[in-house]
């Protein structure tokens, strides 16, 4: 069994798939856009570029999204995606990428169950919990 995280964007999700791919040092294994499917013809044509399904393989595990119509997009609510990292300076490293033009909800720290930890929501639209080690 195989459980991750499965993104919805509102036109924006080859941007950040590439974007994460970079930042975790993964890669797409699979990105199709509305265009490339035999439903093509059901999509408006502002939609054929856009993605039906990304997969991002990145540390063993693996990441997934697609661009929701506008009539079905909803901003991500109830769920973070947790990342956890060996160091500290990996999570800052990590931190920082996906802070910037985003917003920082709780500043990347020391904590009680971390010597370093922060919440942000990224440009995206995606909220990350990054979690690092010693």
């Amino acid at each position: 069994m195989e459980l991750c995280p499965y993104l919805n964007f509102k036109g924006d999700c080859a941007a950040a798939f590439k974007f994460y791919e970079q930042l975790l040092g993964g890669t797409i294994t699979m990105m199709q856009t509305y265009g490339e499917t035999p439903a093509k013809d059901h999509a408006p044509a502002d939609w054929q570029g856009k993605v039906l399904h990304a997969r991002l393989e990145a540390g063993g595990k693996v990441l997934m999204g697609s661009d929701a119509p506008p009539s079905m997009f909803t901003p991500a609510q109830g769920m973070t995606v947790a990342i956890s990292v060996a160091s500290v300076a990996e999570g800052e490293r990590i931190f920082k990428a996906l802070s910037e033009g985003g917003t920082v909800r709780m500043p990347f720290q020391k904590t009680f169950w971390s010597p370093g930890f922060g919440d942000v929501v990224d440009r995206f639209g995606t909220p990350w919990m990054v979690n690092s080690g010693a």
